[in-house]
């Protein structure tokens, strides 16, 4: 609960720490963050790690309160632990083209496979624990502690059976309720190899199994006013799984070098939207630090505008354009009604409401705190979001879906909602928490979303303003050259009056402003090489220390890694600027830095060879995708 006390805790390698041992167990380091897999079914994502803990996990939803909160420093341990005793993870990967998880373990006495996955498209909300003995005997342990409300509810336990009489354990707290199915839920016969205990409000037990046997665990969630939910064909929840994640990735083509890690990417950023809403989120997770020990620790699990409309696009260059149609359908509910109302995010079902606060109680990840929930940055104000939106949109009309009698009015009503707020400084892509600015890459997004609605009007024949779109567009362009340009160094700036850049400029080309061969880009880009790209070739967002006109910090304590969004985008400007070894050898780079999984988190630590920050991160993937369709497209 908050404000108990905890225990010292000893400092770990790489930054991270030990929990408190007791006479049970031995200490157990902070796993790092790309050591963790996600599942995935259309609602949630946990996060299993490699040792065989599932250390995060929100039900029913991304955005729910976890019922494990582990990653983040409960005091309580909240996890399920399930793994052979003494054993060695001797491989890890997804069947092809799915989020089935297997895991291959070896042991002094035997070998076994756990394979792991979350059913979908049944309207429940399962997790599949399935273990098979390969060879030999193994000894499986496990450990359930169930933390509801971020790790401060403990819940009501007891045990029945489902409907059909398979025992359970029930886990029930206000209007959430848990039934875990597995060996060791019954008292066990004296000879039985199988038992449990509850230890600190925990259950706890050991199974063996032989060379042939399996044996599956499964963890329902249901509303606790419900009835327990029947058990689940274990078996043909796995075939309706796999043939759903493959049956999606058929229709993604692929080519080139980085193929796999694109068609990951993609299964990544579908993993990460909601089935029912078409919400996407920017990640599964909340609080993982971009700097260790740091207070740069933010909740992602919501929708931002930005990063849904770059993920639509990356997905329509691989012909998906029934995802992006349910995507777009969300946002016109989610920022229907007055345009002076838009936000720059909105909840998975386009709630508005994203109050951020601190869980004192969690010492978060690494010691890593506030760990925080919901985000304050919900009220800023964004200048380049309707740019992104606007072309994103451009684009499924190019692709061929139509607009209806609510999509191109709303477009319309965000340039107006442009046109009204032309002359206010906004917080910038990078969501400063300095004083408003104007940033040169919003301004250039503004201009780029005048841009394509006056080409909606000349190229679909399709009815706005367009002559008031088009001084909007002029004016901005001159502004732009005169304000956001430096012409004694050939670059242009982070933002009007500022000496500094910063990464978000590598995006000018995307919006049709100028070409990524043009020389005032070029010279944007050897400032950029100058001021943020890292002795790995790796570039910073921004400096984020204060420059020499004490205009470039952010508003926050502390320093983070490189970005790999902007590593990304640094490779597809220079495969589109005739760079292309240079891309080649960035990208070749960023490849061996995923995980052994393929994926990617919002920051890479190239000294500590770590991956930072919230995880998977879509916006990684979706710039992934880019960098790669540019090496492939200048290849040609």
């Amino acid at each position: 609960m908050p404000g108990r006390p905890r225990p010292p805790r000893a400092p770990c390698h790489d930054g991270a720490v030990s929990a408190p041992a007791d006479r049970h167990e031995p200490a157990d380091p902070t796993t790092p963050i790309g050591d963790h897999a996600l599942l995935a079914d259309l609602h949630t994502g946990p996060l299993v790690s490699r040792e065989g803990s599932i250390d995060w996990l929100c039900l029913p939803r991304f955005d729910s309160p976890s019922v494990f909160s582990h990653l983040l420093g409960d005091p309580d341990r909240s996890r399920w632990l399930l793994r052979p005793v003494d054993g060695t993870v001797t491989g890890r990967s997804y069947d092809e083209d799915t989020f089935v998880l297997r895991t291959h373990w070896q042991t002094r006495t035997g070998s076994c496979v756990v394979t792991e996955f979350m059913p979908l498209g049944d309207g429940r909300a399962d997790l599949v624990r399935t273990v098979e003995c390969t060879g030999g005997e193994v000894e499986l342990e496990t450990e359930l502690v169930i933390r509801y409300g971020y790790g401060t509810i403990l819940p009501w336990v007891r045990r029945t059976t489902t409907p059909d009489g398979v025992p359970v354990l029930t886990f029930s707290a206000g209007p959430d309720a848990i039934a875990v199915s597995g060996p060791g839920l019954r008292a066990a016969p004296r000879e039985s190899a199988a038992s449990t205990h509850p230890r600190r409000h925990s259950h706890a037990g050991r199974h063996r199994l032989r060379s042939g046997q399996t044996q599956s665990w499964v963890l329902t969630w249901y509303p606790s006013h419900h009835a327990v939910p029947p058990a689940l064909d274990v078996a043909a929840a796995l075939r309706s799984c796999t043939d759903h994640w493959q049956s999606w990735a058929s229709q993604v083509h692929t080519e080139g070098p980085y193929g796999e890690l694109v068609r990951r990417s993609l299964l990544v950023l579908r993993g990460l939207t909601h089935a029912s809403t078409g919400g996407i989120v920017a990640a599964p997770t909340t609080s993982l630090p971009e700097s260790f020990g740091g207070e740069r620790n933010w909740d992602y699990r919501f929708c931002w505008l930005r990063d849904s409309a770059l993920t639509l696009q990356a997905m329509l260059a691989h012909g998906l354009t029934e995802g992006a149609q349910h995507w777009r359908d969300w946002l016109l509910r989610a920022v229907a009604g007055d345009p002076a109302d838009l936000q720059i995010m909105y909840g998975i079902a386009g709630e508005r409401e994203l109050p951020e606060r601190e869980l004192p109680h969690l010492a978060g990840y690494a010691g890593s705190r506030p760990v925080r929930i919901g985000n304050g940055a919900v009220t800023q104000f964004q200048a380049d979001v309707v740019g992104e939106v606007m072309i994103a949109l451009a684009e499924l009309r190019d692709a061929g879906v139509a607009e209806d009698d609510f999509s191109w009015p709303l477009q319309v009503n965000l340039l107006r909602f442009c046109e009204d707020h032309l002359d206010t400084p906004d917080q910038g892509l990078w969501e400063m928490r300095g004083e408003p600015r104007f940033f040169t890459h919003s301004r250039v997004m503004t201009w780029a979303a005048f841009d394509a609605g006056i080409r909606a009007v000349e190229q679909y024949g399709l009815a706005g303003p367009v002559a008031t779109w088009r001084r909007m567009r002029e004016q901005l362009a001159a502004e732009i050259e005169q304000e956001g340009f430096d012409r004694a160094t050939n670059s242009y700036r982070q933002a009007y009056g500022s000496d500094e850049v910063d990464a978000s400029l590598l995006q000018l080309p995307h919006t049709g402003y100028l070409a990524a061969d043009d020389p005032r880009m070029l010279g944007t880009v050897a400032r950029i090489e100058a001021q943020l790209v890292d002795g790995d070739g790796l570039p910073a967002r921004y400096r984020t220390t204060a420059g020499a006109d004490g205009l470039a910090t952010d508003g926050l304590a502390g320093d983070e890694h490189p970005f790999l969004a902007c590593s990304f985008w640094l490779v597809e400007q220079y495969a589109r600027s005739g760079r292309r070894d240079d891309a080649v050898r960035l990208m070749d780079r960023l490849a061996e830095a995923a995980t052994e999984l393929g994926l990617y988190a919002e920051e890479y630590d190239p000294v500590g060879r770590r991956h930072v920050g919230n995880f998977p991160q879509a916006f990684s993937h979706l710039a992934l995708v880019g960098a790669a369709d540019a090496l492939t497209d200048t290849s040609r």
